[in-house]
């Protein structure tokens, strides 16, 4: 089922360039979902998981601090059409600070908890942009680990804590992005003069194979079509993305 929201790929994920990109044709989700009614959550045990996560039940603000000014309106989807999965960082009475693709790299919001589900992950995406690889561990243990492209000079690929927003399929698997693409909560901050869309980052194939293992993007991270479709279905959404020089 074709979503119109998943247009918006085209331009959200910019730091995945080549030379120059061109406009990429729509997504279709990853998984496709039957739209719930919207709900409330009532108070439940912290999961277990290395680290939580917080599904979005009903529309709500994220604001700077816990009750505090609002910067932004969440709804349950993303613009992808996708279960709206936020990574947690910290929870303080009642409240939870959250990653967010709404927010500058580096700064987290805050949402109310009872306007979630928690969940958890014991997976988590490690990359080290000089040695160009992507390592995912279970718990602290290496599961697998692959090369991938990274940003070239004046574009590198920015480092801290991002989560998994989305994971897409183009409807054209050569397109820039090959078979698949998780997108990521990130933004590019170094975007070429000129360029047309948008600064969202994510991880994805590419049919220029070549690439992979150089810094040759965007800011984007290109992997084999083996390693992102494997990666595609390991992770959940919500799954915390380190990114280190």
């Amino acid at each position: 089922m074709k979503r119109p929201a998943l247009l918006l790929a085209a331009v959200l994920l910019a730091g995945c360039g080549a030379k120059e990109e061109p406009t990429l044709p729509p997504f279709t989700q990853a998984d496709d979902e039957v739209a719930e009614a919207a709900e409330v959550a009532t108070p439940e045990a912290v999961p277990a998981g290395r680290y939580l996560t917080a599904r979005v039940l009903a529309p709500t603000a994220l604001r700077a601090t816990p009750g505090g000014r609002a910067l932004h309106r969440l709804g349950r989807r993303t613009e992808f059409g996708s279960r709206r999965v936020l990574g947690v960082t910290g929870r303080r009475d009642g409240w939870l600070r959250v990653v967010a693709s709404e927010r500058p790299n580096g700064r987290a919001g805050w949402i109310p908890e009872r306007r979630v589900r928690l969940g958890s992950t014991d997976l988590s995406i490690h990359v080290d942009r000089s040695a160009r690889r992507l390592t995912l561990r279970d718990d602290g243990r290496r599961v697998r680990s692959f090369p991938v492209a990274v940003g070239r000079p004046g574009t590198e690929t920015p480092t801290g804590r991002f989560a998994i927003t989305d994971k897409l399929h183009p409807d054209d698997p050569a397109s820039p992005y090959g078979c698949c693409a998780l997108a990521l909560s990130g933004h590019q901050t170094k975007l070429i003069p000129g360029w047309p869309g948008g600064d969202r980052l994510a991880i994805h194939a590419t049919p220029q194979t070549e690439t992979v293992g150089t810094a040759a993007s965007l800011g984007c991270l290109r992997g084999h079509a083996r390693d992102v479709r494997r990666l595609m279905a390991t992770v959940p959404v919500g799954t915390p993305v380190f990114i280190r020089a």
